[in-house]
């Protein structure tokens, strides 16, 4: 049996649904019908930004001595709190760096975000830099697949975002519909990844 590691923040751990309603359950559920080796391990953690990720992968890597897939969707928490698109594109990368490192053989996936507001007002304001914000952090996450030869999950969230029926009252966490849509998003690249796979 090969492993799956899906590491990331709220919108992986499935924000206030139970866990078998998470898109990495979902996908399981594709794997499973498919009769493929592979078991995905959900390491979402609601809230974290791509520094706490940096901080958690030492404490997450070890306890995976075989990891034949690694699934990094981080992000989104940086773009809410408008921290800097080099930072976040740092510590990415770092975390792509280590999972290389401590396992050369894995395939590496990079799921893409985009900002995650309807920016059309507010980017006539303060000469365009919630425009520009918008801009660089899309465009981050596909300069970062690109740099390391990564698979790419271009937009984790289409098709969701903006649908308030896919989506928590909060209007930002996808409900079950929405996670169902999420898995469909990463499976479109993920299978071709897996059924590569020796």
């Amino acid at each position: 049996m090969q492993t799956i590691l899906f590491f990331g923040d709220s919108l992986t751990a499935g924000y206030q649904l139970p866990a078998s309603a998470a898109f990495p359950s979902r996908i399981q559920e594709k794997i499973d019908a498919l009769n493929l080796p592979y078991k995905a391990h959900n390491y979402g953690v609601s809230g974290e930004t791509s520094a706490g990720g940096r901080q958690r992968l030492p404490t997450v890597l070890p306890r995976f001595p075989q990891l034949d897939v690694f699934v990094l969707e981080l992000g989104a928490n940086d773009g809410l709190r408008g921290l800097p698109v080099r930072e976040t594109t740092q510590n990415l990368q770092f975390i792509l760096d280590e999972v290389k490192r401590a396992h050369p053989e894995a395939r590496r996936v990079l799921v893409g975000l985009e900002f995650p507001f309807d920016l059309g007002p507010l980017a006539t304001l303060g000469g365009g830099r919630f425009g520009h914000y918008a801009h660089e952090f899309k465009a981050l996450f596909r300069q970062l697949a690109d740099k390391n030869e990564v698979d790419f999950v271009p937009f984790l969230l289409h098709g969701v975002i903006g649908q308030r029926h896919l989506n928590l009252s909060d209007g930002v966490h996808p409900n079950a519909e929405g996670q169902k849509l999420l898995a469909d998003n990463v499976w479109q690249v993920l299978r071709g990844v897996l059924e590569q796979r020796p």
